[in-house]
């Protein structure tokens, strides 16, 4: 029972809750201003992109893939979305242009990986520079500032009666989609068993390279609509839009207790981990940080994550390795004759 309880104690999805209520309770009492209902609201709009960049990057690295071309997507899409509303297209025709970009970007990474064989690390690479230089190359230097005032407002107002923002919401419908697709399905199974062990999944039966490439799509257009969003949030479309989101998706998974060697980690410790970078950029805000400040302690901590994650899953395997031997132990010793009279 004790060590059971130390097993479950020892998950990194429990460490981590502890540590973010712990954050919560110690940023509330000695940072002003932390738990008004105006920080919350803006610190969850701030992350709102990132947000819904995670979601298909968590399922990628349990795959035992990785897109760093993510941030680069959604600037190429939202610089798609402003020339299309340039030109005088209609809003629904600028965001179908955009998703349609997302969707090609993420088919491009998925074909090189999949089908020339390529490591993703190398291909993604490549298209973090690829798309960006495309979003100069596009418009230039100037941002595109012709945004209709439904996709500012959008990006800019609360869910009406609540303090949680619309650009928000895309999150918290898009969350428990990837949660029941990787936990309850059949498909989630095969990512894990993508992740584990590629060989063998593949011996058994597991299109490894099909599930791959949709996975750099769905990622791909959800960039997109991250990116579609941003310009709202902005009011404009500009070149560098997202740039350095990558660093803060790639963090909170890796610090959700996702291995980078992949077939391990859960959607709940990669939300978990989100609201514990949220809560950690907004003290920093707070505090009279600069961007450059939030960026050396994102990097810092996707580090720390790397090692903790190591040490937590080191723990929990220990305190199977004791189940078991117990259970040999008391097996064996059930089993034995009685002594002699």
């Amino acid at each position: 029972m004790i060590a059971g309880l130390g097993s479950r104690l020892a998950r990194w999805e429990t460490l981590l809750g502890v540590l973010l209520v712990g954050v919560l309770i110690m940023a509330s009492s000695a940072t002003q201003g932390f738990s008004s209902a105006f920080n919350i609201s803006n610190s969850l709009s701030e992350m709102a992109e990132k947000s819904l960049m995670v979601l298909p990057l968590a399922l990628i690295i349990v795959a035992r893939e990785i897109n760093i071309s993510i941030a680069s997507i959604a600037g190429l899409s939202g610089v798609v979305l402003g020339i299309v509303l340039l030109h005088q297209g209609a809003l629904w025709e600028a965001i179908a242009a955009a998703l349609l970009v997302g969707a090609a970007c993420g088919a491009f990474n998925g074909f090189c990986v999949t089908a020339l064989g390529l490591p993703s690390l190398i291909v993604t690479l490549g298209t973090l520079a690829l798309f960006r230089g495309l979003c100069y190359l596009l418009i230039g230097g100037t941002p595109i500032t012709d945004v209709p005032t439904a996709l500012i407002n959008f990006g800019n107002n609360n869910v009406q009666g609540t303090f949680i923002p619309q650009d928000f919401v895309p999150f918290l419908i898009l969350a428990p989609i990837f949660g029941v697709i990787l936990h309850r399905t059949a498909t989630g199974r095969r990512i894990y068993a993508i992740g584990a062990n590629p060989a063998t999944a593949t011996y058994a039966g597991v299109r490894a390279n099909k599930i791959r490439f949709w996975l750099f799509v769905a990622s791909g257009v959800v960039c997109a609509l991250a990116g579609i969003i941003l310009v709202g949030r902005t009011t404009q479309a500009a070149p560098d839009g997202a740039l350095g989101f990558e660093l803060d998706a790639i963090t909170v998974v890796f610090l959700g207790g996702v291995s980078f060697l992949g077939g391990r980690g859960s959607l709940i410790g990669v939300c978990l981990a989100l609201l514990l970078v949220t809560a950690l950029r907004s003290v920093l805000l707070l505090e009279g940080a600069g961007g450059y400040t939030q960026g050396t302690v994102v990097g810092l901590l996707l580090i720390v994550s790397l090692l903790m994650t190591n040490v937590a899953r080191r723990m929990s395997q220990a305190f199977a390795s004791r189940r078991l031997r117990r259970a040999r132990e008391t097996g064996s010793g059930a089993s034995a004759p009685p002594a002699p009279g």
